[in-house]
C-alpha cells in the first residue's frame, strides 16, 4: 500500500508539471510543484504537530491571542518551515487571488467574538 501512494503521488507531482509546463516552462513548472509539496508537507507537519499539543495538555477556551502566541513560537522554533510555508502562500495567492480572499475573510471571521 506504501508502494501505491508513493506511485500516486509522483504521479500526480508528474500531472501538474505536465500542465504547467507549457505555460510556466520546465523551471517554472517545477517550482510550482515543489512549492506545493512543501506547502502539503507543512500543512500536515503543522496539523500533526498541533494534535500532538492538544494531547500533551489539557484542553482551555479558544483565544484569538493564542493563536498569535503559536504563530510567533513556531516561527522562532522553525524558521526554514516558515519561510517556506510563507512562500509558498505567497505563490498560491499570488496564483489564484480568489482562493487568498476567501482564506482572509475566513480567518477574519473567526477571530470576531460569537454574538450573545
Amino acid at each position: 500500500m506504501a508502494a501505491a501512494a508513493a506511485v500516486s503521488v509522483v504521479s500526480a507531482a508528474f500531472a501538474l508539471f505536465a500542465v504547467l509546463a507549457p505555460y510556466l516552462g520546465s523551471a517554472g513548472a517545477a517550482a510550482v510543484v515543489a512549492a506545493v509539496a512543501a506547502a502539503i508537507v507543512g500543512v500536515a507537519g503543522l496539523a500533526a504537530a498541533l494534535k500532538a499539543e492538544e494531547k500533551a495538555r489539557p484542553a482551555a477556551a479558544p483565544d484569538a491571542m493564542a493563536f498569535a502566541e503559536k504563530a510567533i513560537e513556531m516561527v522562532k522554533e522553525r524558521p526554514i518551515l516558515t519561510i517556506g510555508a510563507g512562500l509558498a502562500a505567497g505563490v498560491i495567492a499570488f496564483r489564484n487571488p480568489a482562493l487568498a480572499a476567501i482564506v482572509a475573510k475566513a480567518l477574519l471571521d473567526s477571530q470576531k467574538p460569537p454574538p450573545r
